[in-house]
């Protein structure tokens, strides 16, 4: 097994923000050695990206029929009070509770003159979010993931809502975002972060997309802050995020006090975090009792190897956020009014 290892944000920028920043000496090796993108142009980081993208869009479109089923269009966590006890059916409920709870920490108004009427959902799904928001605020939304598959399927389920007018899906890079400065009041990422590979440049992509006084909302998950003494989180700290990282495609982490950095480097307002974990723990053991009905157990045989893999990387998961190592993390913050950026 290869060694994980801490290398500073230079590998992706070369003004370093944190050395909390997380990825394998071999992918680190093979950034440095990528001779041949290099020749025809493209950095080696956008060729590693590339690759990744690839990755991602692959395991995603194998596991969208699974996770539509079990989890319905919102492909994340759901919030609960802590200590709550879960159960298979209120699975959904809890996810569609966690945009109204990102909503509420980001301080988005319902008045008609400052509600949002311009969104972007940044890895976006199958529009779970996407539709909520417009339904929400009656407000007009683009959307994007890189998958192909995710969005033929946000297409069809936005159609059958009458909603098609109001939310446009395409499949594009968060780090390369195709759409002018300043065009969105709310740009919105859930549980999408945690798979960009350039941490620095996906949030100043949001930054650079939204207009002046847009709010940027993230939710993600990130591996917890280190403590005054530490240089590096602990070997197998490392060695448990990068199995997970290895299934899920998320071969960089960083904690919430990383993007707290970012967003201050970039010179965003009002930034705010919380750790969301006790919110999120009642979801894992709804989660194992899915995993264990008939039609769990089913969909899981189906997908075969990779299910499995997918399988285990949950409780890799549930490992790690009882060891206080994975943490559900929310950042908030503002582009200001008049702004250089």
């Amino acid at each position: 097994m290869e060694d994980p290892a801490v290398f500073g944000s230079q590998i992706f920028n070369p003004n370093s923000y944190s050395s909390g920043f997380i990825i394998t000496r071999t992918q680190a090796g093979a950034w440095a050695t990528m001779g041949a993108a290099l020749q025809t142009g493209r950095s080696a980081g956008e060729a590693e990206a590339a690759g990744l993208n690839k990755r991602i869009a692959e395991y995603y479109d194998r596991a969208a029929e699974e996770w539509e089923s079990e989890q319905g269009d919102h492909w994340h966590i759901g919030f609960y009070d802590p200590g709550e006890v879960s159960t298979v059916a209120d699975q959904r409920a809890a996810r569609a509770r966690t945009v109204e709870e990102a909503l509420r920490f980001a301080g988005i108004s319902d008045d008609p003159e400052r509600r949002p009427k311009n969104i972007l959902d940044v890895g976006c799904g199958i529009g779970g979010s996407s539709r909520y928001l417009v339904k929400r605020y009656g407000a007009k939304c683009t959307a994007f993931t890189i998958s192909p598959k995710e969005v033929e399927r946000a297409k069809a389920l936005t159609a059958a809502e009458g909603l098609a007018d109001k939310v446009s899906y395409l499949v594009a890079d968060a780090h390369q975002q195709p759409f002018p400065d300043g065009e969105f009041d709310l740009v919105w990422s859930m549980s999408s972060a945690e798979l960009m590979v350039d941490k620095r440049k996906f949030v100043s992509e949001m930054a650079r997309v939204a207009a002046p006084g847009g709010t940027i909302v993230i939710v993600t998950w990130c591996h917890r802050d280190l403590l005054p003494s530490e240089a590096s989180l602990r070997p197998e700290d490392l060695d448990l995020l990068k199995r997970i990282g290895n299934i899920h495609c998320a071969p960089v982490w960083c904690s919430a006090a990383d993007f707290v950095k970012i967003a201050e480097s970039l010179l965003l307002e009002d930034i705010e975090s919380a750790d969301w974990s006790e919110n999120v723990a009642p979801l894992w053991a709804a989660i194992t009792r899915t995993r264990y009905t008939w039609q769990g157990l089913t969909s899981v045989a189906r997908r075969g190897w990779t299910g499995i893999k997918h399988a285990y990387a949950t409780a890799l998961m549930i490992e790690a956020h009882n060891k206080g190592l994975l943490k559900c993390c929310i950042i908030t913050c503002q582009k200001p009014r008049t702004t250089s950026q």
